[in-house]
């Protein structure tokens, strides 16, 4: 019978708090969207404001209504940004999207309630605790080179999903948050699917300035059928990680034929995205899920479905080709150009002076046009910032929490649970590849690889 109460909590937490935190969100964005060109350079200020009252407004109805409001304007607020630059100016420093990073911190002024009761914490914290304070210590190396501007940036996207982290880890029930998940992003796939279809055809006007200016050399170039698509978000790999990880929730949280329908056009979308890294993520997850018997069938059926969409935009111009070529590069292996590029920057790295022992700290130097050592997976990006003993203690820590994550699908075998541990080990493949930690990808591993069930929860006391 607790069961069933405690299902019936979730269930009506899911049909109430949520929405009204995913509204708030798009309303606000809606509103930005239509006057943001046209009140100039002051429109970046007042986005910010409005993303943490956004934030503070969302909190207030509860955890999985941030959560989901954090989603949407994660997913949104690059494309707002876009807009309000094409009418006021390129804005180099992307101040608008500090705004989602402040509203994450927003749940944060609840930690200090939360310690005060000197709880049982299982050492659940351990993790965030260690990453927390190799990030601090970034950020340390940066404010001693005088980089306060790079030491403030780097602490806002890498420390802001830590905290989340740690509340979410502390205050969230899992199965409430996935739920709140898979409703999110059945509205936010299809709108960023067919927007990404829409970019890759008939690229509009901002995002053509945009790209003129943006110190991201891998986006393609900005005129039809040139770009890599990103959709409503600031990359390729923003927009893949976003979309692989919204079809593994909707397949496995949302049943029927609507569902799976509304979802396809981003499915085209991640392709044309052509970041294989996302691809790999999604592939690992799947063959995850084949080994439990509760996500098997489904597993399959959703292998089947993306083997059906890959064959059909493989035939169907003008996708055909651009896809068919970066399919094709996944069975280079070392002749494949990105794969020499990585292996060049760590010998790169082995060969720099100290500085590669202590680390350099945060940077936010346009690497690829000023010649500097590209960063690519977070390897790299470790051993850059934090040097190597730092590195590998942030690395450890990383590891560490996704083994805690596959550890608890073993164990428990729910739905729920081989679900994290598959979103887990498709963070795993990534970090050799792609930076995980940072903003945007950074919330999304933190959100789920520290979820627990609400009765673990309860058994460490709290109700």
């Amino acid at each position: 019978m607790a069961t069933a109460d405690q299902t019936l909590t979730v269930s009506t937490l899911a049909r109430t708090g949520i929405r009204r935190g995913f509204v708030a969100a798009a309303f606000f964005l809606m509103v930005f969207m239509l006057l943001g060109g046209f009140i100039g350079s002051m429109a970046r200020p007042l986005f910010i404001i409005g993303c943490v009252f956004t934030g503070i407004f969302a909190w207030r109805v509860g955890i999985s209504s941030h959560f989901q409001a954090s989603l949407v304007l994660l997913s949104f607020t690059p494309f707002i940004r876009r807009v309000v630059d094409l009418g006021a100016g390129y804005d180099e420093l992307g101040l608008m999207l500090t705004g989602p990073l402040l509203a994450l911190i927003v749940p944060a002024v609840s930690l200090h309630e939360i310690f005060s009761r000197r709880e049982p914490l299982g050492g659940r914290l351990d993790p965030l605790i260690i990453v927390g304070a190799c990030v601090i210590y970034a950020a340390i190396l940066s404010f001693l080179q005088w980089k306060v501007n790079d030491a403030a940036s780097g602490l806002l996207k890498f420390l802001s999903p830590v905290l989340y982290g740690t509340v979410m880890s502390l205050r969230a029930d899992r199965d409430e948050i996935l739920e709140a998940a898979a409703s999110a992003f059945t509205v936010i796939l299809p709108l960023t699917g067919i927007y990404g279809i829409i970019q890759y055809v008939d690229p509009q006007a901002w995002d053509q300035y945009w790209m003129q200016f943006a110190p991201i050399l891998s986006i393609g170039q900005p005129v039809p059928y040139g770009i890599r698509v990103f959709s409503t978000m600031n990359s390729p790999a923003s927009f893949a990680s976003f979309t692989v990880a919204g079809l593994l929730l909707i397949a496995y949280l949302r049943s029927g034929f609507l569902a799976m329908l509304l979802a396809m056009p981003s499915i085209l979308a991640l392709l044309l995205s052509l970041y294989r890294t996302a691809w790999i993520a999604l592939a690992v997850a799947l063959l995850f899920c084949l080994l439990f018997s509760q996500t098997r069938a489904k597993a399959q059926l959703i292998i089947f479905a993306l083997v059906l969409g890959g064959t059909v935009a493989l035939v169907t111009p003008p996708f055909s080709e651009v896809i068919g070529d970066r399919l094709a590069t996944l069975g280079q292996g070392s002749q494949d150009g990105s794969f020499q590029e990585r292996l060049d920057q760590y010998s790169t790295l082995w060969l720099l002076p100290d500085s590669s022992v202590i680390g350099s700290g945060f940077t936010t130097t346009d690497v690829g046009s000023a010649g500097q050592l590209p960063i690519d997976g977070m390897i790299i990006t470790c051993w850059t910032m934090m040097g190597i003993i730092g590195g590998i203690l942030c690395l450890c820590s990383l590891i560490w929490a996704i083994t805690r994550a596959v550890r608890q699908a073993f164990l428990s075998s729910s739905r729920q649970a081989v679900l994290i541990g598959a979103l887990a080990t498709g963070s795993l493949s990534q970090m050799p590849l792609a930076t995980i930690l940072s903003a945007e990808a950074g919330f999304l591993f933190w959100s789920f690889v520290v979820l627990i069930p609400s009765s673990n929860l309860n058994r460490e006391g709290r109700a």
